[in-house]
Order: C-alpha cells, then structure tokens, then sequence
C-alpha cells in the first residue's frame, strides 16, 4: 500500500491513511481501481523498462546486428546480478515492512547497514566470476564468432558494475518497504532516462574506434553508478526511518532475509536457464541470424511484459485487501475486471506485432533480409501473449491468497518445465527446424492457461464454500 507519511512514529496520521486506502480498496468500482492505482504504476513501470529496450534499438541501428545479438545474448547473464539484487532487496523490505508495523527500531537501524553489507559480499564474487569467466559464460548460449567477441567485452563492462547494480536495486526495494513507492518509481526511472541519454552519446564518441558496444556497457554503467549514489545520498540524509548505522551482517536477520528473498531470485534464475537454453538452441539450429532475430524478439516482449506486472502489482492488494476482509464476491468481480483491463493492456503490443512484424524487427535489425527472414517466427512467437494478461492475474491471486506453492507452479511450469522441453523437442516435429524455437512459448502457454483456469475456479469454489 502506499501511504503519504512515512513517519511511522505518528500513529494517528498513518493509521488515518491506512484506513483511507483500506476503505477505498473495499468500496471503489474495480474500474476506478484500475485507473487510480494502475495507470501511474504502468506508467512508471514502462519508462523503467524502456532503456533496456532502447538499448537494443541503439546497438542494433547505430553499431549493426550482431552487436544487438552480443547485448542480447549477454542479458540472461546481467539476471545474475538482478538475483542477487532481488535476494537481498525484497527478503530485507519484508523483514523492513514488518519491524515498521512493529515500531521495532533495533530491527529497523540494522536493515540498510546489513543490506549494504551483503551487496558488497554477493558482488564481489559475481563481479570477479563473471569477469574471469566471461568468455566461457556466453559460449554456454551459442555465442560464437564476432558476437562472442562482442558479447565478451559488453558483458564483462557490465560485470565490474554489479556492485552499483546491486546496492541501487536492493535499497530501490527498501524505498518501497518504507512506503514510498513513487520515490523508488522515480529513482528508478531517473537512471532510466539516463541510460537512454548516454547510451547514443558514447556508442557515437567510441563508435568510430571500433568501441560502439562498449559505450553502451559504459552508460549502463554510469547511470547505475548515479543511481547507487543517489539512493546512497536518500538513506544518509533523507530517510526518515530507515538510516544507515553499522555496515556488517546482522546474523539474526540474515536467515529471514534469505528465506523470503531467495523464492523472489528463483524468477531471475529461471529465466536466465531459459534464454540461455533458447539462444544455444536458436545458434544450434539457425546459427548467428537466428540468434538475431531470437535477441531482437525477447528485446520486445520483455519490454511488452512490464505493464502487465505493473498491473498485477496494483492488483495484488485489492484482491487481498478484500478477500482478507471476506468480501469474496468482490473478489471475484475484481479479479474479472482486472483480468479484462490485463488482456486489454497485452492487446497493445499484440496488435501491432501481428500486423507489422517486419516493421518492429526493422527497430533493431538494419539487415532488411534478415527482418524478413524473421517476421513470421516473431509473430508465431507472440501468438499466445493475448493469453499473458489472464495468467499474470491468476498468478498475484495465488500470491495474495497465500497460495505459494500454486503461484510457483504458475510460474516454474511456465518458465521452465514446459518451455525448455517444447523448445527443444518442437525443431524436430514436422520439419519445423528453427521455426519449432518459436513454438515452445504458444504451447507452454495453452497449457499454463488450462492450468490459471482451473486454479482460479477452484479458488473461486471454496470462496462460496464448495469443495
């Protein structure tokens, strides 16, 4: 929830909005929800995601096409550094959230000086692995020939930073453990911009010494370093409950903070097994054009993803904030209503994919061949994402239920167990060859679909008592 006041020692003043936002989430149309809570979080969410996307768009139009793939194939192994954020940011803003609720100051005073602590521990060893072993890391997706040597010298950039990654992400999600979720979207969003203003700048300063792709690791880089330096400055001077005192591990937090954190990493894990696998089955069965036309595809569906999640997020308390208040038919119409505006939202980016696949590839790749050659499996590959709305719905309501093992088998289905083998099996049913790669997610998602269904109907059951 987010509240004005984030001096949680003026109980009267936080319980007022407390109550505010309570009483809104229980009474309000499910539409008004959606625009008062939704719209300014996808809003905020998209330009956060934007740079990532006009990294791509950058690299691809003013380096080439194999440099796009080199960023491509290097971003399921920056998710290393994202796990490491998440483990320690989302395990130590519930340990945060809880003590605030508590009032326990002790807890509070020894959040950010742990935090701090086990961000320079985690990244140090991602930092000094992922440099030492760059090479070997990327020939694990397929990389090979120029785009391994591009690949190579972006990833390794992108490695030395992780300490600046790391600490910017992780506190970002302490700033929203506090409360303050239009400071953390602002924070965020601000190295967002930043990147997109940098990265044109030094891929044109170095571009000319055969260094383009480097300076696109390098604005990355020097955004996150601002950002770091930023949220550093906030917790020193600004924060007005959560400061920071010694910097070491608190061993009494340390296994809460990694109980809650590590469930939240396992997303990140799992979609660095999986881009990896489907870049080294996209270089095993189309060789360095595929892995192109592969990069520029999950360059636009990560970007279409963000909000959906940005929509699921505002959802998440409304549904739970009703149904904790047993108003179930409420969550019931919630649930429709929100599941409507999700498949409306993924109808966006839908319709323009279908319509002008070859328009959209053309953003990041300049060979016009190569766009044609992958039109029609990029739009195979965005088949089911109409599908994506409903199953991102299902998943927060698991979520805000408390139905963890559901939520995760949502998600593990999904990202692992039916993607990976769909991908592999598909090349070789009916001659489909590289064309299969772009088939594993329409069927992973039939399934998952039957799947979120038959949750949510149960779900929906045992709200009306039924067994």
């Amino acid at each position: 929830m987010h509240y004005k006041t984030l001096n949680y020692k003026n109980g009267g003043v936080l319980m007022s909005e407390k109550m505010n936002t309570r009483a809104m989430l229980l009474s309000d149309s499910p539409w008004k929800l959606v625009a008062k809570l939704s719209v300014p979080a996808i809003v905020g969410m998209v330009v956060v995601g934007l740079y990532n996307f006009m990294d791509g768009v950058y690299v691809g139009q003013m380096i080439g096409d194999r440099a796009m793939a080199a960023v491509s194939v290097s971003y399921p192994f920056t998710l290393a550094n994202t796990g490491i954020s998440t483990l320690i940011g989302v395990g130590s803003a519930s340990v945060l959230s809880r003590a605030i609720g508590k009032k326990d100051q002790a807890v509070i005073d020894k959040i950010m000086g742990n935090l701090i602590a086990l961000n320079l521990i985690f990244s140090l060893i991602i930092m000094a692995g992922g440099m030492i072993f760059t090479k070997q890391i990327l020939m694990l997706s397929g990389a090979k020939g120029e785009i391994l040597s591009l690949a190579t010298r972006y990833l390794r950039i992108i490695f030395a930073g992780s300490l600046f990654v790391n600490f910017a992400q992780s506190a970002n999600m302490i700033m929203r453990g506090e409360g303050l979720l239009k400071r953390a979207m602002m924070f965020s969003a601000g190295s967002a911009v930043m990147n997109i203003i940098l990265d044109p700048v030094f891929i044109l300063l170095l571009n000319p010494y055969g260094r383009g792709i480097d300076g696109a690791a390098y604005a990355t880089i020097l955004s996150q370093v601002a950002y770091a330096a930023a949220t550093l400055w906030y917790f020193k001077k600004k924060s007005r409950a959560v400061r920071i005192h010694a910097i070491r591990i608190e061993k009494d937090l340390f296994h809460e903070i990694i109980g809650v954190g590590v469930s939240a990493m396992l997303m990140q894990v799992m979609m660095l097994v999986q881009q990896t696998v489907l870049y080294n089955l996209a270089a095993q069965h189309g060789g360095d054009t595929w892995q192109i036309i592969l990069g520029a595809t999950y360059r636009v569906v990560s970007f279409a993803f963000i909000p959906l999640w940005g929509l699921s997020q505002r959802y998440q308390p409304a549904v739970g904030t009703n149904y904790g208040a047993k108003q179930y038919d409420r969550v019931k119409y919630i649930t429709k209503i929100f599941s409507i505006a999700a498949t409306l939202l993924a109808l966006i980016f839908y319709l323009p994919i279908m319509t002008a696949p070859k328009a959209i590839l053309s953003m990041f790749i300049t060979t016009l061949s190569v766009a044609e050659q992958g039109a029609g499996a990029f739009r195979l590959f965005f088949i089911s994402f109409i599908l994506l709305g409903f199953w991102i719905v299902v998943l927060t309501l698991m979520q805000s239920l408390g139905r963890a093992t559901k939520a995760s088998v949502l998600v593990i289905l999904r990202q692992i167990v039916l993607y990976i083998p769909a991908a592999i099996i598909m090349p070789h049913v009916a001659g489909l060859g590289v064309h299969g790669i772009f088939t594993a997610p329409v069927i992973t998602d039939m399934i998952v679909l039957i799947v979120a269904i038959r949750m949510a109907v149960s779900e929906f059951k045992r709200m009306d008592g039924k067994p």
